[in-house]
């Protein structure tokens, strides 16, 4: 089967072929995500800019990304199901101009409240993006190379850990909090014009890319577990990272977006490599990414006083972090048990939960168990993710045995597209 884009209904005339076009959608597509991802995470190396600039708590500023993870969980399965029936070109056009708007807002924001309000609208239009982007770019190229269509999705998302959120630490340091905001407005604006431009207005339902290729229950309740109980992990700590770096570590403020820096070149490496084996190897690369995370979290608890093994423990997280987001992913594309939009919807909702709930753990913990203390209990939360990984493999393994063969959810990475 080809690897071009499918056909597009025709477009108006002198417009580029439909390759041009496949790959135009995905630019715009990864510079949407990027601008999200950024926006999303911004506030965590701004901690303390935000908080002395509004006059609020630093664990007020916190719960920024609690209340950005709390609409994206409890609004993205809605969404989904309400736009169902609209076509994906006029879904992401939309909600690419909220983020525009909301960024603008953001950037004039003189009050928390202001501030809060315009993050909640972008959480609105980023619970929505996710769950439709990737079956909008998924469905423009043929069903055997999801993986890989997802893995450079991923990438724009991973830029933003690599380079938007150090970029927008630095710019905010230099400039004022305020400062990304407008950078974010501009980006925003950008990626309207490549999807809103190129992106084939289409049937809403139709196409490869509106349903899994291997559906099953089970193994996507395994998957929707796992982005929950990773993301709680990760966030728990990650949160409070700037704090953790100057308070424990000892590391002076100018160096956090350096290290920031670190864990997003990482995290890009992470999504290289485990990108280009999705499509053979599924469901481990799922299972070693959350391995490496439970190690990596236990390593920032244990060795937080000591500079080389925090800098490495940080690399590792990095590399571990955006590929388990990649890769639930894919598998959800797979095994979607029916429309992929709504199943994107309830994975990103899983995992907007976790990192709320990992961002409101983790202040809570604060007075009792210290900063360094969030990352033990990130660490406990990533190794239960496994723990659901490991007993679904063994089921399968069972299973497999008992019927002489293997199975489309068994998570050994020979997942069948049966």
């Amino acid at each position: 089967m080809s690897t071009e884009p499918l056909p597009a209904p025709p477009s108006r005339a002198g417009a580029p072929p439909a390759a041009a076009r496949g790959v135009l959608v995905v630019a715009g597509l990864m510079l949407a995500a990027f601008t999200f991802n950024t926006a999303e995470n911004l506030p965590v190396g701004l901690l303390s800019d935000v908080a002395h600039g509004l006059r609020v708590p630093l664990a007020e500023v916190g719960y920024l990304v609690t209340g950005y993870g709390l609409t994206v969980a409890v609004c993205s399965l809605p969404l989904a199901r309400a736009t169902r029936n609209v076509p994906h070109r006029h879904v992401l056009a939309a909600v690419l101009v909220v983020l525009v708007a909301a960024s603008r807002l953001s950037a004039t924001a003189g009050s928390y409240g202001t501030l809060l309000g315009a993050r909640l609208a972008t959480a609105l239009a980023q619970a929505l993006f996710w769950a439709v982007m990737g079956p909008a770019a998924v469905g423009l190229f043929a069903p055997e190379r999801r993986g890989r269509v997802v893995g450079m999705l991923s990438v724009g998302g991973s830029l933003a850990t690599a380079l938007g959120v150090p970029a927008g630490n630095w710019l905010g340091r230099q400039d004022g909090w305020h400062a990304p905001f407008w950078v974010l407005t501009a980006l925003g604006a950008a990626a309207l014009a490549l999807v809103a431009g190129w992106l084939p207005t289409t049937r809403p339902g139709s196409g490869h890319g509106a349903r899994g290729i291997a559906p099953d229950r089970r193994a996507f309740a395994v998957v929707l577990a796992t982005t929950a109980l990773s993301g709680t992990g990760a966030y728990t700590g990650f949160t409070y990272i700037e704090r953790f770096l100057t308070g424990v570590s000892g590391f002076p403020a100018s160096a956090v977006g350096p290290l920031l820096l670190v864990f997003g070149v990482a995290a890009l490496g992470g999504i290289a490599a485990a990108g280009a084996l999705l499509d053979r190897l599924p469901w481990a690369m799922l299972v070693v990414p959350v391995a490496v995370q439970t190690a990596a979290m236990t390593a920032l608890w244990a060795g937080g006083g000591t500079r080389w093994v925090v800098a490495a423990a940080l690399a590792l997280l990095g590399l571990a972090v955006a590929p388990v987001v990649m890769a639930a992913q894919a598998l959800v594309l797979r095994v979607a048990p029916g429309r992929t939009e709504s199943a994107v919807a309830a994975n990103s909702a899983a995992f907007n939960a976790g990192v709320a709930l990992g961002a409101l753990s983790g202040g809570l913990a604060l007075p009792v168990a210290g900063v360094r203390g969030t990352f033990l209990i990130g660490a406990v939360d990533t190794a239960v993710a496994l723990a659901v990984l490991a007993r679904h493999a063994r089921r399968g393994r069972a299973g497999g045995r008992a019927r002489g063969g293997g199975s489309g959810s068994v998570p050994d990475g020979t997942a069948q597209a049966g």
